[in-house]
């Protein structure tokens, strides 16, 4: 609740405007049964004038409860979707302040699941707290004390009235419960499934995997139908079971005024509206049962939004100035594992590389090559060690100078939905049109983006379903230079490229004098002419050199490069 109270100020206005609201539509409701008993005694007594004036009185009492729901139903919803919106902002900044081991201890999947579903289950709460909240302690209470005042005698049958609809809606609701949890986490296993099928549908085909994955699919769709199904059948018998004890009590009231009648005659203008107060007693249970139902769920919610807003960053910057930094980059004993593992992913590395090198970084799968690479930008901060680049520990520097200062072009280029020139300028915010031609010709993309009717105003479809592989690749590279970054690390970002454009996006990229190049790749032809080459083997680094050093010196170099060469390893 703490974080709903942090963002309900705002709203405090519209707040009470929908309280004041729900007191004047739940007073109307209650004083109309009056007014109609009142209007029946009238008639009884042939009082025309009477019969009149009630009945105006009713029309009125009418119109300002229409009204006042009217406005209820808007400030509440108002607040509810004000207040979500704003939580929701809350905690995607929130997460834009995690590292990548932050991200990785949620996913990305989960993250976003929080910011959507969740945030619907509280945006309910709120929206049925501002109806409802306010609405049924009054209903309930102002409907049992006029109850009684229209026929005190009948008291008797108003309380086993309450005891038999609280029994049922106990019961009913305590079932409904266990499965509601169930339906919730189905659904998400549900949307999961859909998506990895629709995402992966290539992978699906070419392997002919329509019927495992059909089956898979209709499995867990069956059990959301049983748990949905149970749900169904526990409403179709408590609502005939409300009703029910409804039409019961009304028998019995009936049955009572009967013999009252003989008595008292108008004890029978008193009968509509101690009718009506009953069904207003029993709504006013069934109300408060669902909207504890819903709130248990919304708690869950919130708790797991307020998993999100408690977790802290593991990397916090600071508030340095600026510094001007040159491209060299040193590692000074640094050892890191990821969040989980039992095991280091890399070991004790030391090494430095002068600003404006090319650096090459090689080694088997899994060695901990881009591991390494993305400790330069401060992905990751490692467990012991410093890192340095421009001669200054990293973790002294602020966030965007050390961001604007490296950049890194990954394998898997990611593009988001929007415009080209949107793209690129994440790389650089105030990139002009010339800046965003020079960094497309690095990137060999030049000959595409004019050939687009728009150019660099074109669009990028969502997932960059527009761009074969190698155009994304090219646009990744040509974001990551746009800002002439004083490093630039590319792990393996020209793997989708054809053999022509890679060698004239590495000659381009020579070109850049006063930018150290970290370039991780699977092929040793990619950084034979580096100035230096890091060999990784299971997380250590086990040599630096050229690569002509590195094959007469090195075991682990001469055998990726005599595979490589197709040469039998002596």
């Amino acid at each position: 609740m703490s974080l709903i109270k942090q963002h309900i100020k705002p709203y405090l206005g519209v707040l009470a405007i929908s309280i004041i609201a729900t007191g004047f539509s739940v007073a109307a409701t209650l004083w109309q049964p009056k007014l109609l008993q009142n209007i029946l005694t009238a008639i009884m007594k042939d009082n025309q004038d009477k019969v009149n004036q009630y009945g105006l009185y009713l029309l009125v009492i009418a119109g300002i409860g229409l009204i006042a729901g009217i406005v209820n139903t808007i400030a509440s919803a108002s607040t509810a979707q004000g207040m979500t919106a704003d939580i929701r902002e809350t905690v995607f900044r929130k997460v834009q302040t995690f590292s990548f081991g932050n991200i990785e201890k949620f996913s990305a999947g989960n993250l976003a699941v929080r910011m959507t579903n969740d945030m619907t289950q509280v945006q309910n709460i709120i929206m049925m707290t501002l109806q409802t909240l306010v609405r049924i302690p009054i209903l309930f209470i102002g409907s049992f004390i006029l109850a009684m005042n229209s026929i005190p005698s009948l008291w008797w049958i108003i309380v086993v009235l309450v005891v038999f609809v609280f029994v049922i809606t106990f019961i009913s609701f305590g079932q409904m419960g266990k499965h509601f949890g169930a339906i919730q986490k189905l659904i998400d296993k549900t949307n999961n499934l859909a998506k990895e099928n629709l995402m992966g549908v290539r992978i699906v085909k070419s392997f002919v995997q329509e019927k495992n994955q059909d089956q898979n699919f209709k499995n867990t769709s069956d059990q959301l139908q049983n748990h949905t199904t149970q749900v169904g059948i526990l409403f179709s018998v408590m609502i005939p079971a409300f009703m029910l004890v409804a039409n019961l009590s009304i028998v019995a009231s009936i049955y009572f005024v009967g013999n009252l009648s003989k008595s008292d005659p108008e004890v029978v203008a008193a009968v509509a509206s101690f009718m009506n107060y009953m069904m207003q007693i029993m709504f006013s249970i069934i109300m408060g049962g669902m909207m504890m139902m819903q709130a248990s769920r919304a708690a869950v919610s919130l708790g797991r939004i307020n998993e999100v807003m408690k977790e802290e960053p593991d990397i916090n910057y600071n508030d340095e100035p600026d510094h001007e930094l040159t491209g060299s980059v040193e590692f000074d004993d640094v050892t890191f594992r990821y969040f989980g593992e039992d095991h280091d992913t890399i070991k004790d590395i030391s090494f430095k590389v002068d600003a404006g090198e090319m650096v090459g970084i090689v080694g088997a799968t899994g060695a901990g090559k881009s591991t390494l690479a993305q400790l330069i930008p401060r992905l990751f901060d490692p467990q012991s060690g410093t890192i340095k680049v421009g001669g200054y520990d990293i973790k002294d520097l602020n966030e965007e100078n050390l961001h604007s200062s490296v950049a890194m072009i990954l394998q898997k280029p990611i593009l988001f939905s929007g415009k080209i020139s949107e793209n690129l300028r994440q790389g650089k915010k105030d990139a002009s049109l010339e800046d965003m031609k020079k960094a497309a010709k690095i990137s060999q993309a030049e000959e595409f983006i004019t050939n687009r009717p728009k150019q660099y105003d074109d669009i990028v479809e969502e997932r960059s379903a527009n761009f074969s592989g190698g155009q994304k690749q090219r646009l990744s590279i040509a974001r990551g230079v746009i800002g002439s970054p004083k490093v630039l690390i590319l792990d393996d970002s020209t793997s989708a490229l054809d053999a022509r454009s890679e060698k004239l996006v590495k000659e381009a990229l020579d070109e850049m004098k006063d930018t150290t190049k970290i370039i991780i790749a699977e092929k040793i032809s990619s950084v034979v002419n580096a100035d230096k080459i890091l060999v990784m083997d299971d997380g250590k680094l086990v040599g630096v050199g050229t690569h002509k050093q590195l094959v007469e010196n090195n075991d682990v170099y001469r055998e990726i490069y005599d595979t490589q060469k197709g040469r039998r390893v002596k």
